[in-house]
């Protein structure tokens, strides 16, 4: 700098006006030069810290969803289980109290329902954020804005399960099946609730409208939810490939 004003002063008493002027367009090139460089410079590292911060996105998405998938696929083999339960239940309608085996009453007494722990913290994080100002590939960022929706679906729809097990069918269960037996044989404490407390009377459980209705109703709900589950298994599976991809790109 004290150079350029040495320059500058000479040239102001050497009164050459061309030779100042061309001087004067020189040092305004430098000093756009200069800004350009360390615009440059300021704007690649700015993509080098949205690179590092896109790429923690992707990791913690993709160890979320992967998780998923495990979560997932053994809800997808629980309901195909809980639909043929409910279905060989249903079948028992009908029976005489002699044809029922201590199978099929085990199999009538069993509520099976699982709440499924899926998890959304990193994704919430994303879409509830300004987090997606760093994602540069437009087909992730449009799986990741629809994913939520996908999860929506899931979440009520097992809901409803929850409910029809809980305020239907486990009410009309408890009003004609004793829990007694649902106590271990082998157990020497049980012996006098076991032998005078009151009978369970499967037959009029069968019988029950209620009680049809309920498990017809959470078999329907549950094959529903089996195919919202393979369908949400599907897009997590699209989308985890997707982060994978661009971690190894």
């Amino acid at each position: 700098m004290k150079l350029f004003r040495t320059v500058r002063r000479n040239l102001i008493v050497s009164n050459n006006v061309k030779k100042y002027l061309l001087y004067a367009l020189g040092e305004i090139l430098l000093i756009v030069v200069g800004i350009l460089i360390a615009w440059k410079i300021n704007n690649f590292n700015e993509l080098r810290k949205n690179k590092i911060i896109q790429e923690k996105i992707y990791v913690s998405l993709y160890e979320e969803l992967h998780t998923n998938l495990g979560v997932l696929n053994t809800s997808i083999f629980q309901y195909k289980n809980n639909t043929t339960s409910l279905q060989n239940s249903l079948n028992y309608v009908g029976f005489s109290p002699e044809s029922l085996t201590q199978e099929a009453k085990d199999l009538i007494v069993r509520v099976k329902f699982k709440n499924t722990n899926l998890r959304s913290e990193a994704l919430s994080s994303v879409n509830f954020t300004d987090k997606f100002q760093f994602l540069e590939n437009d087909t992730v960022a449009d799986l990741i804005a629809e994913y939520p929706s996908e999860l929506k679906l899931f979440e009520e729809q097992e809901l409803k399960i929850r409910f029809i097990v809980d305020n239907r069918l486990k009410p009309v269960l408890e009003e004609y099946i004793s829990l007694k037996d649902l106590l271990p044989d082998n157990n020497d404490n049980f012996n006098q609730i076991r032998a005078f407390g009151q009978e369970s009377n499967y037959i009029d459980l069968l019988n029950n409208k209620e009680y049809q209705n309920s498990v017809i109703d959470q078999l329907l709900q549950t094959q529903i939810q089996l195919n919202t589950a393979i369908n949400l298994r599907n897009k997590t599976e699209k989308l985890a490939i997707k982060l994978k991809e661009e971690l190894d790109g």
